[in-house]
């Protein structure tokens, strides 16, 4: 039945030698290609063919593709085909966060990946196909009465995949939004910061060591977007669940005591402190934005149950594994929720009222547990929380630690 199903396909662009060069890239027996030099034209054709996928320019003269991606969101016609961006202009203008703003599927920066964009042409080709598919099948259940029972058993099967299919995007979706503003609220932090140091008249913060520990701290939440955005979207990744890790050696002590201080200012807004009880300089290979991205949670969480009271860490080896604490006194969790809280979208229901999406620890122990650890949780309900997040010590580090306990 898909051998009999074409896919049409809208490329957009107002330069005729890209859309010459990108037709002959996606072009396929089983699909249609239509060009459009501007978004006036584009309409038109919307209008007139139902699309499997529109690849629109972003800079284009009149109408640029954004706002063309807004007005197909704006129709029923229109709405659900899938967008995707092209645009040379470089990774530095954040144009793919507009983008995904605009309801688009993907950002394609040029010069194109040329087997990349061939390659989810044909994804969103093969999904248009299977759907048209599935219409057809329930139009025959609809004409023959015989094949019902066989037909609907297939419809049920297929519309389980879809709304898995849903359910999983859905997911995706909303750890990505959480991941991402993680660096986003240290840029604000940052801006506000020098904001009212420039409102007080204390230039002395803008000394020259000072600009340039500034600078360092913008670009790593910056780099941290990009990575997060490059990340979350890879295809493999998607379909395999796995996250990306990256190690490479450094000191976890340096990198607690680096978080500490950075999180003193929201600790001092609430009217309490971070205490770096022990902080052991422990050297391991691992992903070192991935290992802050989870401690910074349990910081964060740990400032935001609290109930302002102090928040205590510590950083030791324990045996082969590399062990940091963030002991908290707050709330506490009671024994039936302390699993509960490492699922997707779970808040335990004292917490409802501080807000997030309950997706801070499901992503922290999707970390650890790829870097072969573990989170712990020890905690009672009204007594606070110790949450211990155990990382794998390489094993040279692993052998001395046993010859100095062999020695005493």
């Amino acid at each position: 039945m898909l051998s009999h199903i074409t896919a049409k396909l809208l490329i957009v662009d107002d330069l005729p030698e890209n859309l010459l060069a990108l037709d002959a890239l996606i072009q396929g027996e089983d699909r249609q290609v239509h060009q459009a030099q501007s978004a006036e034209q584009a309409l038109s054709l919307l209008l007139e063919h139902e699309f499997a996928l529109a690849i629109l320019d972003v800079q284009m003269p009149g109408m640029n593709g954004f706002e063309l991606a807004e007005l197909m969101r704006g129709m029923e016609k229109t709405r659900s085909i899938p967008i995707v961006f092209v645009s040379a202009a470089g990774r530095e203008m954040n144009y793919a966060f507009k983008g995904y703003e605009s309801g688009a599927v993907d950002f394609l920066h040029k010069p194109l990946d040329t087997l990349a964009v061939k390659s989810k042409v044909s994804v969103f080709v093969d999904l248009f196909r299977q759907r048209k598919a599935l219409d057809r099948q329930l139009q025959a259940l609809e004409r023959s009465r015989a094949e019902q029972e066989q037909l609907l058993t297939q419809l049920q099967v297929a519309r389980g995949e879809l709304e898995h299919a849903v359910r999983m995007r859905d997911d995706f979706m909303s750890i990505v939004s959480h991941e991402v503003r993680t660096p986003l609220n240290g840029l604000i932090l940052e801006a506000q910061l020098r904001r009212l140091h420039l409102s007080r008249g204390n230039l002395a913060a803008f000394s020259e060591d000072k600009l340039k520990a500034m600078v360092e701290r913008d670009e790593r939440q910056i780099n941290s977007l990009i990575r997060l955005v490059e990340d979350m979207l890879d295809v493999s990744r998607i379909r395999t669940g796995k996250l990306s890790i990256r190690p490479r050696t450094f000191d976890l002590g340096h990198l607690v005591r680096g978080l500490v201080e950075n999180f003193s200012a929201q600790a001092q807004a609430l009217d309490t402190y971070i205490e770096l009880q022990r902080c052991e300089a422990v050297q391991g290979e691992w992903d070192e934005f991935r290992i802050e991205q989870v401690l910074a949670n349990l910081l964060s969480n740990a400032l935001r149950y609290g109930e302002r009271k102090p928040v205590r860490v510590r950083v030791f080896a324990d045996g082969a594994m590399a062990c940091v604490q963030v002991q908290d006194q707050g709330i506490g969790i009671d024994a039936q929720n302390q699993q509960r809280i490492f699922q997707q979208f779970e808040r335990i229901a004292a917490q409802q009222a501080n807000g997030g999406l309950g997706l801070g620890l499901y992503i922290s122990e999707q970390i650890v547990l790829a870097h072969g650890g573990r989170i712990e949780v020890d905690s009672q309900a009204g007594a606070g929380s110790i949450f211990s997040v155990y990382l794998p010590l390489p094993e040279a580090a692993q052998h001395r630690d046993q010859i100095q306990a062999t020695s005493a």
